[in-house]
């Protein structure tokens, strides 16, 4: 009696994310052209601020704003917008300085937005947080104010692409589906303790379906009420917005949706070749995940998964009498060994993690926590290496 409980909970919650997750993805192509506009000024202030240019740094700011910022002797420290930018040399124009700048979350009323920003500068182990107000003003997003605090960081500037599904439903049913929250939150918190950053790509783009969530779970309360978090998974980038070089490795997130949409998506299927291929990144994936990787092919034809290791959700535990798996584009076990590859797994609801070169793969959830790990300490075997 729990368990069907338990089971028919499970479903209302996951249904009822699936409907808040599509009036979200909704309401978010109204604002499209407007978070587009400010991402692109606050984008004019990150690339401004890193390589001395001023005239993205104008184009950023109004020219009548102002800026209350901290340094070493000073807790307060106001200064209007001309003297920010003239900060920047002219002889450093071009060059890096070391400040990476990622947004948090944006938050839009008409014609005034707030965004909140972070600038991370690894070889100093600073990270800023800066909030900024902008307006749109003859049809122009520009920042009218910027106040900002910083505090010593762990994060190393390097970021892992993690790669999920748009897929509300089970293929063409009324069946819904979603991202594992537990798949998510597990591996996310791994990355962001080891000092990586975390980037969200979908098909679509926009908000996620989510399922398994469970507000009794200590980390899934920690990250469902936490802002910046739940603003990555609702606003999550296309593919098209993705440069591959950025990126260390791509991980392939679980929850049933992920059977649709991701493994046979040409531009996604790109991104991880060119990461793994070309710059020498990790490629990862977790339960469903796994099914992203099953057609993954390397430049000489070969797939990726010929003659490796490979764990993941197993058909056998696929309640095959369901109507859910009659929805299935493929199998992934099937799928793995037909082209090559060797499949292992362990019993239910017990971790299982496959490591063979630079790809790493887990049987579920359980699992999660753990294929982020044994990345963190090959992405940090291989920075010793570097000269």
């Amino acid at each position: 009696m729990k368990n069907w409980l338990f089971g028919l909970v499970t479903l209302l919650i996951s249904q009822a994310f699936v409907q808040a997750s599509t009036a979200f993805s909704d309401a978010n192509v109204i604002k499209t052209e407007e978070t587009i506009a400010i991402e692109a000024a606050i984008n004019h202030y990150f690339h401004g601020s890193a390589y001395s240019d001023k005239t993205r740094l104008q184009q950023a700011f109004h020219r009548q704003a102002r800026l209350y910022l901290e340094k070493a002797d000073m807790a307060y420290w106001e200064l209007p917008a001309s003297d920010y930018i003239n900060l920047y040399k002219a002889e450093n124009q071009g060059k890096f300085n070391g400040r990476i700048g990622r947004i948090l979350n944006i938050d839009i009323e008409g014609t005034l937005a707030t965004v909140k920003a972070e600038i991370l500068m690894p070889a100093r182990q600073q990270r800023y947080i800066d909030m900024l107000l902008l307006k749109k003003l003859d049809g122009v997003w520009q920042i009218l104010s910027k106040s900002a605090v910083g505090k010593a960081s762990h994060y190393n500037g390097k970021r892992i692409l993690f790669i999920l599904s748009s897929a509300h439903f089970h293929g063409d049913s009324a069946l819904p589906a979603g991202v594992s929250f537990s798949e998510i939150v597990n591996a996310y918190d791994e990355f962001s303790k080891a000092g990586f950053s975390v980037d969200f790509v979908s098909p679509q783009g926009g908000a996620l379906p989510l399922a398994y969530i469970d507000t009794s779970e200590q980390k899934h309360k920690q990250y469902l009420y936490d802002r910046d978090f739940m603003y990555a998974i609702g606003h999550t980038m296309k593919p098209e917005q993705i440069v591959a070089k950025d990126y260390r490795a791509v991980h392939y997130v679980g929850g049933s949706n992920a059977m649709y949409g991701v493994a046979d998506h040409p531009q996604l299927q790109k991104i991880s070749m060119e990461i793994y291929e070309q710059h020498g990144g990790l490629i990862s994936a977790v339960c469903h995940g796994t099914a992203g990787i099953a057609h993954l092919r390397l430049k000489n034809g070969e797939y990726l998964v010929k003659g490796r290791r490979i764990s993941g959700s197993p058909d056998e535990y696929e309640l095959q009498d369901r109507p859910y798996f009659k929805q299935f584009p493929f199998l992934i076990t099937k799928t793995i060994e037909e082209r090559g590859g060797t499949f292992l797994y362990s019993p239910r609801n017990t971790p299982h993690i496959e490591i063979d070169g630079r790809i790493i793969t887990g049987q579920n959830q359980l699992s999660s926590a753990g294929v982020a790990k044994a990345m963190v300490a090959l992405l940090n075997q291989e920075a010793t290496k570097q000269p």
